[in-house]
């Protein structure tokens, strides 16, 4: 596959995660290494939807290591049950937070960050890694996001 995405600017956010999938799909499916794979869909989520911030963390022990991201700098490390992250390792759950503020226990890795979405990877019932995506806007995420982001971190194989 070329390493041009292809992403239509005026479709809806829909058809965008539509193109999208496909392409990741195509770019991940014969590479073998995991790092190369989350950098790459960082960077394509930020390319196609300009995020503030995505990326990866990866439970390592009993805690949740940063991993390929796109974006300013980011925590390092995230403890289990803590912030937006923690807490979807934890639940092992989709977390949508409209408003980082009113999240309780929220880690502001950056103050700009005002909305976030986090997927856990679940694979044989073990949170291996989460998705984590962050807004500079409010209210920036909804189901249709949970919904892809599911169907893209699936593309891993830890």
């Amino acid at each position: 596959m070329a390493e041009d995405l292809y992403i239509p600017k005026e479709a809806s956010k829909r058809e965008k995660y539509e193109s999208l999938l496909p392409q990741l799909k195509a770019l991940t499916e014969d590479e073998s290494d995991l790092f190369a794979n989350m950098a790459n869909i960082s960077a394509a989520l930020k390319e196609a939807f300009d995020f503030f911030w995505v990326g990866f963390y990866r439970v390592v022990d009993s805690q949740l290591v940063l991993g390929p991201f796109q974006g300013p700098i980011a925590c390092t490390r995230i403890a289990y049950g803590k912030g937006v992250c923690g807490t979807s390792w934890k639940e092992k759950k989709n977390l949508i937070v409209p408003d980082v503020n009113r999240f309780p226990g929220h880690i502001a890795c950056s103050s700009l960050s005002k909305s976030e979405i986090v997927v856990p990877l679940v694979q044989d019932g073990v949170v291996k890694a989460v998705l984590d995506v962050d807004s500079e806007a409010l209210n920036s995420f909804d189901e249709i996001d949970s919904h892809f982001l599911e169907k893209i971190i699936a593309l891993l194989n830890f």
